[in-house]
């Protein structure tokens, strides 16, 4: 009897533990943004992180872009990656930013240029937000 009561205490333990849900771990939080030049864009989502920023996106270029991505806390400049020169091509493009502060950069510029690097359209994306507004902002 004694190990009938143990199996059944053992089947009630693991079902009471499967039963449990598993606790998520949140998500980095995201803000999306799209560029758009003519026939050449920038479209993805900068990725908020404590002492980062990560921005993803497709990136195609007609005729020669170049992308570029600038992170900040209020004014000041903390990180800044850009792409290589495209011409008349697509594909991913990555531009990864280390802030070396507590807490990361509150907004970042994503922008795009001309083949002599003359600006041509950008955003600003804040953390916190899910979406990115025209223009480049403090």
């Amino acid at each position: 009897m004694r190990k009938a009561g143990v199996a059944v205490a053992a089947s009630v333990a693991a079902m009471a533990f499967a039963a449990t849900p598993a606790t998520a771990v949140a998500a980095y939080p995201t803000s999306d943004f799209s560029i758009e030049v003519g026939a050449s864009y920038y479209k993805g989502t900068a990725t908020w992180y404590n002492r980062a920023v990560e921005v993803n996106g497709a990136f195609k270029a007609t005729g020669c872009r170049r992308v570029y991505a600038r992170a900040f806390t209020g004014t000041t400049s903390r990180a800044f990656e850009s792409s290589s020169t495209w011409c008349d091509r697509s594909g991913p493009a990555r531009l990864g930013l280390d802030v070396p502060v507590a807490g990361g950069a509150d907004h970042v510029w994503v922008y795009m240029t001309d083949g002599s690097q003359n600006y041509l359209e950008g955003m600003t994306c804040y953390r916190g937000y899910d979406y990115c507004i025209d223009g480049l902002h403090h």
